[in-house]
């Protein structure tokens, strides 16, 4: 097991929405970014996903859109 010593800094992964790989709100592009995937890939299993639950893709994308923040690009 490795230790951490108390100067280094651990640098946390976050989800946010993208602004720039974005067609409705962000939600796969920023999904895409994080998993350093194409974007195109995370929309077509959104997609498949929300055909095989009847519909229920579509709130949860929603969901997403508003839960996850928007990126800050400063």
């Amino acid at each position: 097991m490795a230790k951490i010593n108390q100067t280094e800094t651990v640098k946390v992964k976050r989800i946010y929405r993208s602004d720039k790989d974005r067609m409705l709100w962000g939600v796969c592009g920023g999904l895409a970014e994080y998993f350093e995937v194409d974007p195109t890939i995370i929309r077509l299993l959104w997609v498949l996903g929300t055909l095989a639950s009847f519909g229920f893709g579509i709130v949860l994308y929603i969901i997403a859109a508003i839960i996850i923040p928007k990126k800050n690009r400063r």
